[in-house]
């Protein structure tokens, strides 16, 4: 019995043992990055900043359906000049978790993170997607945006707060996922994830380079997360089925992201795992005979019409 992983295993059902709901909002689409994995794609160009009153209401119908988790992400949530009142709205509603999910740039700026923590927010999510200023900067077309996420996880830290780390996993960054995940544990991130491309929006433009193949990645997947468990640091996949995920099933994000709806431009999605479920994720019917069948959600759709589903093979019971 690998104690480590054990260890890793209580950690996760102490953080996620609530029946937490939460809502996903998205403010605005502006963005300060040109990632090439966006999966927003031209929605900046095309859709206008949600309104104040708008967020307001968003959030008071959703603590009435006891919802009580809120996710502020776009787009880029920190270009909205009110996400410090809207936030303070969520706090005034009750919301026991109040989350940024950003690229982290303008957390560079320790009095911003600070105003974030004093309005009420308590998780910090930047996404960070190399372990050095040429690989994530390749990737996100924002020159300095490398040594401003570092910082501002620096400053996060600096002030107590929580902070989960995104990395969107491509052709060009999987080789350095160790070496991203020694840097996240020596920030002392509390948690990152390591999320499989979505191929969609600019990414779906981008899809001939962009995209690896999950058998390719899947040595420094774990290397990375074994750097992670091994420094006591909460560490998840996701979109990476179950049978890629032998010795790591504990990593799966989907067993414990929680449910509930997304505000996305001009949609109202209910509840976005059921939608990820059945329309966002596929699974192929050879997977009936896997023992994950029931909790696995498959590769994002759009995988399998690049790549097929050779690489995917059924785990047997016991």
């Amino acid at each position: 019995m690998d104690i480590q992983k054990v260890a890793f295993a209580s950690r996760i059902l102490i953080r996620y043992n609530s029946t937490m709901k939460r809502i996903d909002v998205k403010i605005g689409f502006d963005c300060n990055n040109r990632c090439d994995f966006c999966a927003q794609g031209d929605k900046r160009s095309i859709i206008k900043r949600r309104p104040l009153s708008e967020i307001k209401k968003i959030l008071k119908d959703a603590a009435a359906k006891k919802i009580n988790g809120v996710v502020f992400t776009g787009g880029e949530p920190t270009l909205h000049p009110n996400l410090i009142e809207a936030v303070k709205e969520a706090k005034k509603l009750g919301f026991s978790s109040i989350q940024v999910q950003t690229n982290g740039r303008r957390f560079a700026y320790y009095d911003y993170c600070l105003k974030l923590k004093k309005a009420g927010v308590n998780e910090m999510g930047p996404s960070l997607h190399g372990s050095r200023a040429k690989i994530h900067e390749s990737l996100t077309h924002s020159r300095g945006s490398f040594a401003q996420v570092v910082k501002g996880i620096m400053n996060c830290k600096k002030l107590g707060m929580y902070v989960l780390t995104n990395t969107v996993i491509t052709s060009a960054n999987y080789k350095d996922l160790p070496e991203l995940a020694k840097l996240l544990v020596y920030l002392k991130v509390d948690q990152f994830q390591l999320a499989f491309v979505h191929i969609i929006g600019t990414a779906f433009k981008n899809r001939k380079w962009i995209v690896p193949r999950k058998s390719e990645i899947m040595p420094y997947v774990r290397r990375a997360l074994d750097i992670g468990v091994g420094n006591k640091t909460l560490c998840f996949t996701e979109a990476i089925p179950y049978c890629f995920m032998k010795g790591y099933e504990q990593c799966v994000a989907e067993r414990i992201i929680p449910e509930g709806p997304v505000v996305d431009a001009n949609v109202y999605v209910e509840n976005y795992g059921d939608y990820r479920r059945s329309e966002g994720k596929v699974k192929h019917k050879k997977c009936t005979k896997c023992a994950y069948f029931n909790v696995c959600e498959g590769p994002w759709r759009e995988y399998p019409q690049i790549y097929g589903w050779s690489e995917f093979k059924p785990v047997k019971s016991g």
